[in-house]
């Protein structure tokens, strides 16, 4: 991580060919050197973060002041930093039978900020939690004195955690852990503040632009999805061909435990939807064995969606991965012990991120805790089925090549696909894919599971999303579409996106003969699209022109009643 003279050095640098983001910046603390790191750190992210400082301790003039200069900025993310520090000069104030409603006084305060924001703003928050202060007024007894101020903050941190549960763009950026692990003595310095009001240390701020850049990266569909390990002294100790499985290190005994408690995360990581991948120098057979005969073992096979182990280059078999996920190289992580490794992928593959892993195997798991891999700001059920999908494309990848003609391998699939509006069973998935869904994304337009209910609700859309299944398996919602009206003859798509496991399936066919469909059967006569350019999604370039549609003044044209069905081997269900 750089320091904090390093990421000042960055704003020298050109951020014209970055992408912009409008961020507005509220703290009741000095804020103005914050505000240069998460520039710089933004930089080191791709985004030119364009950002508004309040002046010093303004936060609820800007946010309840209709005409403030906040809401005449109107930002996309506003980020909030309300401190300990300020919470416990509160907390002083108030008499001893008040100080016990502190927390409940100060989430009433966060509630209407957030109301305010959300009733005049089209804007995420991001929230950042309270650093632990112990004023060491009652020891250890403070943990159960419900007045008592340390009592007041964790309860407070409990309660912001409980409300971003129930509001979807809510973001709580999780600072205090970072205090834990710098210690207060690194993160707070008395004399700084004393002297200018700043509550975090210059040595910490690197960090908590980090941080929040990881929220607002994914915020912005910059996820990864991927995890790729390597296996000899990275999954186990040892070297399984020579060693034998009866010798490899795992257990609960010596350097063993170390590897065990590294596969509980990454079994964490795999239940939560990560995908899990092998890339080891190995006889596939050897390789396998651990997997199947080891007692110890916490990643079994069926963990694994694409187990590759051969004696070919690593940058290789990354690429074989790669196109059988069909994911981008930048949202993979490789893990492997050996530096000589680790280089010739790096340098093979650009975008994929490569942990500088330490040498002692004890110490990967703190090491990985601290670069936070595998953000996210969306979770649903379908995730933990994630690792079965993948095995099942390899599946048909494997049965395709058995096939002369695409059209008969399709056939043979006996495709399925359930076509219904948003509903509040399928709204967290389809926030889900609008967040991570890059490249095939006609108009990457980022949506929360608040803004979809709101587009539910509203008569001026229609909603679409689709699921596609095989004699394979269920892939799960892979396709969303909403339509907005556009008086009483045309719908404008406002978001087409799509999983990429599944195309060259003909759903792009199935979908617009939906759309067609429903839009004549409601009574109207013209489809608009709109193709916005990114960094990632030039794969749909000429989505529009593909599917018959003709551009004029900017926008692709379909004449709904001059349309005929496009051949798909897909029913609805």
């Amino acid at each position: 991580m750089k320091t904090f003279t390093q990421l000042v050095k960055n704003l020298k640098n050109d951020f014209s060919k970055l992408k912009s983001i409008k961020i507005a910046v509220l703290g009741d603390s000095a804020t103005q050197f914050l505000t240069q790191a998460l520039r710089g750190t933004g930089y080191e992210y791709g985004f030119d973060l364009r950002i508004w400082e309040a002046d010093f301790n303004q936060v609820e003039r800007q946010v309840f002041d209709a005409n403030s200069e906040l809401f005449a900025y109107e930002p996309e993310i506003v980020i909030i930093f309300q401190s300990s520090h300020k919470l416990l000069a509160k907390y002083n104030k108030m008499k001893p039978g008040e100080q016990g409603t502190l927390a409940d006084s100060q989430m009433a305060l966060i509630d209407g900020i957030a109301s305010s924001i959300g009733s005049n703003l089209n804007a995420k928050i991001i929230y950042y939690n309270y650093s632990e202060i112990d004023d060491s007024v009652f020891g250890n007894y403070a943990n159960k004195l419900e007045s008592s101020f340390l009592f007041q903050l964790r309860k407070l941190n409990y309660e912001l955690m409980q409300y971003s549960v129930s509001h979807a763009g809510f973001y709580l950026c999780e600072v205090s852990s970072i205090q834990n692990l710098v210690g207060k003595g690194v993160y707070f310095q008395t004399s700084v503040y004393i002297n200018t009001e700043m509550v975090i240390s210059l040595d910490v701020l690197p960090a908590i632009a980090s941080k929040t850049l990881d929220l607002i990266a994914a915020m912005n569909g910059r996820v990864n999805k991927c995890l790729i390990l390597d296996l000899d002294n990275t999954m186990w100790g040892g070297v399984i061909g020579d060693d034998g499985i009866e010798n490899i290190q795992i257990g609960s005994l010596g350097i063993g435990k170390a590897f065990t408690e590294f596969q509980y995360w990454i079994k964490k990581l795999q239940n939560r939807g990560i995908i899990l991948a092998i890339c080891s120098k190995n006889t596939e057979s050897v390789a396998k064995d651990p997997f199947i005969n080891h007692p110890d073992m916490v990643i079994r096979l069926d963990d694994i969606a694409v187990f590759v182990a051969n004696w070919d280059n690593k940058a290789d078999n990354i690429r074989l991965i790669q196109s059988i996920l069909n994911i981008g190289f930048d949202s993979m992580v490789f893990l492997d012990d050996n530096p000589f490794e680790r280089n010739i992928v790096r340098e093979n593959i650009p975008g994929i991120i490569v942990p500088e892993l330490p040498e002692d195997p004890a110490d990967y798991l703190e090491y990985l805790y601290t670069l936070n891999l595998f953000e996210t700001v969306s979770y649903s059920n379908e995730d933990s089925e994630r690792t079965k999908q993948y095995q099942v494309e390899a599946q048909r990848s494997i049965m395709q090549k058995s096939f002369t003609n695409e059209d008969d391998f399709l056939k043979s699939l006996n495709m399925v696909s359930l076509v219904e509006p948003f509903s509040k069973f399928n709204t967290p998935r389809v926030a889900q894919l609008s967040q991570r869904s890059n490249q095939f994304n006609l108009r990457t337009v980022r949506y929360t599971e608040s803004d979809i209910e709101v587009i539910s609700a509203s008569d001026n859309f229609l909603t679409f999303a689709f699921t596609l299944e095989d004699k394979f398996g269920d892939n799960g919602l892979i396709c969303v579409i909403i339509l907005k009206k556009e008086g009483d003859r045309s719908l404008f798509i406002d978001t087409w996106f799509m999983s990429c496991r599944v195309l060259k399936r003909g759903m792009e066919n199935f979908v617009l003969n939906t759309l067609v469909n429903r839009g004549l059967q409601k009574g109207f006569r013209t489809l608009k699209g709109e193709y916005i350019p990114t960094s990632k999604n030039g794969m749909v370039e000429d989505h529009y022109k593909g599917l018959g549609f003709v551009f004029r003044d900017g926008y692709w044209m379909l004449d709904l009643e001059a349309y005929s069905d496009r051949t798909t081997f897909i029913k609805e269900k």
